[in-house]
């Protein structure tokens, strides 16, 4: 039931692309929301025309009073700020919602790689695995799709359906004899013991394609559960009992607050009489549907018009599934050479002429324009750099490397003669940095040293 309008806004012109969306029913505001819209303008206006043609003018005057205090204090609450921060967190929540529905795609293009065989009993145990694993998440949307329960209402259903078998409802019977909390990872646990049963067989070829295996039926095991959580765990009643309050408290102080009154009588904000409150409706639209889009959204697995099409999911899950791990287990086309096979590496895929206009360069950065002069195009050595450049033009010959006998290491006359030079250079010593004077020092040091050795 899911309302998709992708196509109709992939390209904005003109006036903008969303106007044309603003004239459809099925999954609109306005269906969510006329029931309520009615019921406001009805009370709006029966408390117009009871202000204007039954109360005599001292009845008026509280009347007016009464309006005034609610027109004051009806501000007062924050529903903007309430209800938008409401509205993001359902938002959020109802897509991560429908990221943590499992797709056995991945784990039957593992099955169909790995569990070898294209005996009957090789078939078998991969369609088995398959079918364990798209019952498991029927399991589990049967506990939390309306619309999925009532296709399934009873267990031997799942039987006449094809993806349960009798003797495997018997254990499921037993089990539930012995405890009775969600029993949608069952499946699942016979899928790993077909896979070990797979491996002794050598089916599976080697451990680490089982554990590959094991690993994807947790992904699909992990996101049957983050389901079943989100159900349990609903975003707090509190919250949604302040967000609930606040919007409809705030539309009854408007039945009141936004009346028009005696213009005669100078009334601050009421300098003029339009009857119909246009700005007052316009703010019922939008406050009162954005909480009618937060109610919609909250639980996704029900018989809203944006709700997830579970029904269409399940069938096309068993039959993506079969198709993987038996009809094209081990089949692929003919291999043939290429169109570019002498070409190498092709310059480009053709155009028609109805995408020509769309042909580009390939992006090359934003420096692509920068170009550096010839005369500063040349690296520029610092004071260490030079001074490390004299030390390896002047070598004056090998040392044996301390602890390790038979390696030399060689050494600049700079190196032996470090002391000195370091007396005479004490100008240009002062612009080297910290880390090359620590370096230097370890060096003299263990010149030192090997020379002591000698």
């Amino acid at each position: 039931m899911t309302v998709t309008y992708t196509a109709e806004v992939a390209t904005s012109s003109g006036l903008g692309c969303f106007l044309k969306l603003l004239f459809r029913w099925k999954g609109s505001i306005y269906k969510l929301l006329w029931p309520n819209l009615v019921l406001y303008s009805t009370l709006y206006f029966s408390l117009s025309l009871y202000y204007r043609f039954v109360l005599n003018p001292i009845d008026r005057e509280w009347f007016e009073r009464l309006s005034i205090h609610c027109q004051t204090y009806g501000d007062l609450i924050p529903v903007s700020f309430v209800l938008g921060f409401y509205v993001s967190l359902v938002i959020k929540r109802w897509w991560d919602q429908y990221v943590s529905i499992p797709w056995p795609d991945n784990l039957a293009l593992f099955v169909s790689a790995l569990v070898h065989g294209q005996d009957e009993r090789g078939r078998l145990m991969r369609r088995t695995v398959m079918r364990y694993v798209n019952l498991s998440l029927v399991l589990t949307l049967r506990m939390v799709s309306p619309r999925v329960k009532m296709r399934f209402p009873t267990m031997d259903h799942l039987v006449e359906a094809g993806l349960l078998q009798t003797n495997e409802m018997k254990i499921f019977e037993d089990l539930e004899r012995k405890t009775n909390h969600p029993k949608y990872w069952m499946p699942l646990v016979w899928a790993s013991g077909i896979l070990t049963r797979a491996r002794k067989e050598n089916r599976i070829t080697n451990d680490f394609s089982l554990k590959t295996l094991i690993d994807e039926l947790n992904i699909f095991r992990t996101g049957c559960g983050k389901l079943l959580s989100y159900d349990w765990i609903s975003i707090p009643l509190v919250y949604t009992q302040v967000v609930t309050l606040a919007v409809h408290f705030y539309f009854i102080a408007t039945l009141m607050g936004n009346q028009y009154l005696d213009v005669s009588k100078g009334y601050a904000k009421h300098q003029i009489d339009l009857v119909v409150p246009f700005f007052t409706f316009l703010e019922f639209f939008f406050y009162m549907g954005w909480l009618k889009v937060a109610e919609s959204l909250v639980n996704p697995f029900g018989e809203d018009d944006d709700d997830f099409e579970v029904m269409w999911l399940i069938d096309r899950n068993l039959q993506m599934s079969y198709v993987i791990v038996d009809e094209m287990h081990e089949e692929h086309p003919e291999m043939l050479r290429d169109a570019y096979w002498d070409d190498v590496v092709p310059s480009e895929l053709p155009y028609t002429a109805a995408t020509k206009q769309y042909q580009t360069e390939p992006p090359q950065g934003s420096t692509k324009n920068v170009e550096v002069p010839v005369h500063m195009a040349d690296f520029v050595k610092d004071a260490t750099q030079a001074e490390e450049g004299e030390d390896k033009e002047t070598p004056v010959g090998d040392v044996p490397w301390p602890g390790a006998p038979g390696r030399m290491r060689r050494y600049s006359s700079a190196s032996v003669h470090s002391g000195q030079s370091g007396r005479e250079g004490g100008h240009r010593r002062s612009r080297t940095s910290v880390l090359s004077v620590l370096t230097r020092a370890f060096h003299r040091e263990d010149s030192a040293k090997d020379l002591g050795r000698l």
